[in-house]
This record gives C-alpha cells, sequence and structure tokens, in this order.
C-alpha cells in the first residue's frame, strides 16, 4: 500500500522571468555557478547580467556533452576552495540541466533550473541521462533530490528553432504511454529508491496527454509563426511540468529503452532527444499490439507536430533489418533496463520485429 510523490520545489513560468533571477537564487545561497548552453550565451548574457544582479557568480559554458567527465568538470568548477558555489544555475538544453544537476548533487549545492527550450521533461526531475563522448547512451542516474526552483520563461523559450518546440512535444507524448505500462507491469516509479505510484501521479500523466492532443498542433503552428499564444504556454507547461513529473512518478519503458538502443546508430546522432522519443512511442504501441486505431490516430499527431514516423525519417534506409536487430538486441541487454517496464514478455525478434512493423504500418497511413 505504499506510495510516492516527487518533483521540483518550485516551478515559476512568466515571461520576463529570466530579468528576475535573483529573487529565486537568493534565498538559496549568494554564491552562483551559472552553466549555460553556448548555443545562447551569448545571447542571453544581457538578461542573464540584469536577473543576477547582486549575486556573485561564476559563468561556465556547457561542454556539449552530458558526460561524467564533464560532470565532473563542473563539480570541480563548483567546488573551487573559498567560494564554493552555494548555488548552480543551469541554462539551455536538457543535456546542460542533466549535467548541472549531476555536479549540485555531488558538491551539495542548490539547483536552480532555466530551460531555454521545452524541448525535454529534464527541468522537473531528480533523474540525468549520460550519455559517451560520442552521444551514445550510457546510463541514467537516479538523484537524491529534484531541483529547488524551474524558472521557464516564455519569451526566451518561443524565441528558439520550433524544431526544439516540437521534440518537447515528442518526448511529452510518451510520458501517458509510458505510465499505463508501468501501471500495467505493476513497476515502480522513480522516486526515492522506486515506489508505486500515485493517483497524482497517473492523473498527471492522462493531463499531459490530454493537453498535448488538445492544443499540440495550435501551439506549434503559432510557434513557427514566432507567436506566443495561449496554447503555446499549456504545451510549455506540458512539455516540462507534467511530462517531468509524469514520468518520474510513473516510469517510463520501450519508448525511452528504444531511444536508448538508437544512439548506438551513427544516422540518430543528428536527431533530438524527443524526435527519437516520439518514434520510440509509436514502436512502443506496437509491441504492446494496442488498438490500430490508437496507433494511426498517434502517427497522424506526430506527422502534423513535425515528428518522425519511420525509420527513413530517423535517417536509417541501409541495412535497415540489421541496424534494427543491434537496436533490439542492445534495448534489451541489461536485465535492469526502462524497457522491461514493458508489460509485455521481451525478446530481441519480438522487439525488432515491432520496430519494423511500426514502420510497415505508418507506410500505409496516407
Amino acid at each position: 500500500m505504499a506510495r510516492a510523490f516527487a518533483g521540483p520545489g518550485k516551478y515559476i513560468q512568466r515571461k520576463g522571468e529570466i530579468r528576475a533571477l535573483a529573487q529565486h537564487v537568493t534565498p538559496l545561497g549568494s554564491r552562483a555557478l551559472v552553466l549555460v548552453d553556448p548555443a545562447v550565451a551569448d545571447s542571453l548574457q544581457p538578461a542573464l547580467a540584469a536577473g543576477l544582479e547582486g549575486v556573485t557568480v561564476r559563468f561556465e559554458r556547457f561542454g556539449g556533452e552530458c558526460t561524467h567527465a564533464e560532470i565532473d568538470r563542473i563539480t570541480a568548477a563548483t567546488a573551487t576552495p573559498g567560494s564554493a558555489a552555494e548555488v548552480i544555475v543551469a541554462v539551455g538544453g536538457g543535456k546542460t540541466i542533466d549535467t548541472a544537476k549531476a555536479a549540485a548533487i555531488r558538491t551539495g549545492a542548490r539547483m536552480v533550473i532555466v530551460p531555454t527550450i521545452a524541448s525535454t521533461d529534464a527541468p522537473c526531475s531528480a533523474v540525468a541521462v549520460v550519455y559517451d563522448a560520442h552521444g551514445v547512451f550510457a546510463e541514467t542516474l537516479r538523484l537524491s533530490r529534484n531541483p529547488d526552483t524551474v524558472v521557464m520563461d516564455p519569451d526566451v523559450i518561443a524565441a528558439a528553432p520550433p524544431r526544439f518546440f516540437a521534440a518537447g512535444i515528442g518526448d511529452a507524448l510518451s510520458t501517458f504511454f509510458e505510465a499505463r505500462s508501468n501501471a500495467e507491469s505493476r513497476t515502480d516509479n522513480y522516486v526515492a529508491g522506486g515506489f508505486p505510484r500515485t493517483l497524482a501521479g497517473l492523473a498527471i500523466a492522462e493531463t499531459c496527454q490530454a493537453v498535448l492532443r488538445r492544443d499540440g498542433i495550435k501551439a506549434m503552428i503559432a510557434v513557427r509563426a514566432g507567436l506566443c499564444t495561449t496554447a503555446v504556454e499549456n504545451i510549455i507547461e506540458a512539455n516540462t511540468l507534467l511530462s517531468g513529473l509524469g514520468f518520474e512518478n510513473c516510469g517510463c519503458s520501450a519508448a525511452h529503452g528504444i531511444h536508448d538502443a538508437l544512439t548506438r546508430l551513427d544516422e540518430t546522432h543528428g536527431l533530438l532527444h524527443g524526435e527519437k522519443v516520439a518514434f520510440g512511442t509509436l514502436c512502443l504501441l506496437m509491441l504492446e499490439n494496442r488498438d490500430p486505431a490508437e496507433i494511426e490516430e498517434t502517427i497522424r499527431f506526430c506527422r502534423a507536430i513535425g515528428l518522425p514516423t519511420r525509420l527513413a525519417d530517423l535517417g536509417i534506409t541501409e541495412d535497415v533489418p540489421a541496424k534494427i536487430e543491434r537496436v533490439a538486441a542492445a534495448a534489451l541487454k541489461n536485465p535492469g533496463a526502462i524497457i522491461y517496464a514493458t508489460p509485455v514478455t521481451l525478446s530481441v525478434p519480438l522487439l525488432r520485429d515491432s520496430i519494423l512493423a511500426l514502420d510497415a504500418f505508418s507506410a500505409t497511413i496516407r
């Protein structure tokens, strides 16, 4: 009868909030290390300087990949003797955020997360995904605490390339389907070593799905036109808060398991996390033998958003069966991998054929 729920201390979403960061940082400490994604470091420098006035700040540029070596580097920068940072502020995308979270756990620093794109559900969680230097998935770290504060500035998010926004929808799309997998397989969530989900966790995952289906296409049209509407604001929340709470409190399954294995193929290295997760979500539905109407509807939704629905969309066009066999074997190699939360008796042939069958099924949808 046990159950547990986790989330960030605060979630703030408001236009212009990046210029008010000091009010979120100073209650946590007076010295901050700000880890900034190089893609936005120059453009956001004036806003960050204004927003952090009164805070003793050291800026570090993110190295580009969330590796153990990069986490070590930021940990060392944070723990400078005599002037150790009390707060780590992460400004950037999911890999910047995960690196900052892991370093903060090592040093005991507090965490303020400032996403510059709404492309993943990393900001709110106590989970960090680590890759090797080539972008191949290495492991998932379960951290001991969630970020203290997440600050979402819609002006910053809406100014990012629309592809990132679409990828966030792709990542969030998996939330309910993987929550359903975990509920049916009775797999524990990621809170405090693993607990059964709460009613609140499942309700959030369901709400995430409802918001995506209601507002996702409208929001993408607005973002592509450089506009920030109520639908855009709703999808920012769904991509970040609802999806983050949903996956951490309910769990992931084959959508993310397939994503992790796809990183072993060179063709996928130019793709965003959420793009691969979206395709993995479609494969999950085929693997679980869901109603064809549900699979078709989800394929059509992904296409309207601009997300991949075919292996060719991922750049996988040669030696396809052999490469998907590699993906299936990699996904199932570790007996403790998240893919085993899927309520199906898994094998390499079944997973391989389910991925290939989804590709064939998608080809029939016009």
